[in-house]
């Protein structure tokens, strides 16, 4: 019987590992970067190869480098417990530097007139980072892992629709992916069912108010 409650524990043991590495290995500060990787894998329009890697640099250190070092500084004044920002408080200050710096690569992005879609995408991610700040005064906390994949899965279905190609089995597996974080994050007890769905909510209409926006303003 000891035995048996020892293999338990130790299995008990290895998922929850299994669960953190999911959580960090899928961190939505990686979205922005996997969302504009996959836009110039999949756009169907020549982009020159020089702009794209400007792009792809600008991003990488706008998106993932800049944040990064945000988060070890706060974790080093101990203004934050770990990288999964918790509680509430912990995520006010870095949810707005991030929208900030998503505006931002808008923005850029918009004046080029070469990657209007990419442009949105950065927009409706700023929008994202802004209602769940805005929850934030109701005391209502959101999961980020799940805002940010399903926003990716929005963000990929409205490339689909604008350049009628085919992206189903990307589509599919980014949904697995999406069921895969939820799970590890409700297994760590980080997020209640309520703050999954909430997460998946924003990040899904945050991308269509954007696109449906700018493609109606440029109707007119």
């Amino acid at each position: 019987m000891a035995s048996l409650l020892q293999d338990l524990e130790k299995r008990y043991k290895m998922m929850e590992k299994v669960h953190h590495y999911i959580s960090y290995i899928f961190h939505p500060i990686l979205v922005p970067m996997v969302g504009t990787l996959l836009f110039f894998i999949v756009a169907p329009y020549h982009i020159p190869k020089e702009f794209a890697y400007r792009v792809i640099l600008l991003t990488f250190v706008l998106t993932y480098i800049f944040p990064l070092l945000m988060l070890f500084f706060l974790k080093k004044i101990n203004l934050i417990e770990n990288y999964q920002l918790p509680s509430i408080n912990e995520r006010k200050f870095p949810l707005l530097f991030v929208a900030i710096i998503c505006l931002t690569m808008g923005k850029l992005l918009l004046r080029t007139d070469a990657v209007d879609l990419l442009a949105y995408s950065f927009f409706a991610s700023a929008l994202s980072l802004i209602l769940t700040y805005l929850f934030f005064f109701k005391n209502i906390k959101s999961s980020m892992h799940t805002m940010g994949i399903a926003g990716l899965i929005t963000f990929l279905s409205i490339i689909s629709y604008s350049f009628k190609i085919n992206l189903l089995l990307l589509i599919f597996l980014s949904f697995i992916l999406l069921g895969i974080v939820s799970t590890s994050r409700l297994k760590l007890e980080a997020h209640s069912v309520k703050e999954i769905f909430i997460g998946i909510f924003i990040g899904i209409v945050s991308q269509l108010i954007i696109y449906f926006t700018f493609v109606m303003n440029y109707n007119m």
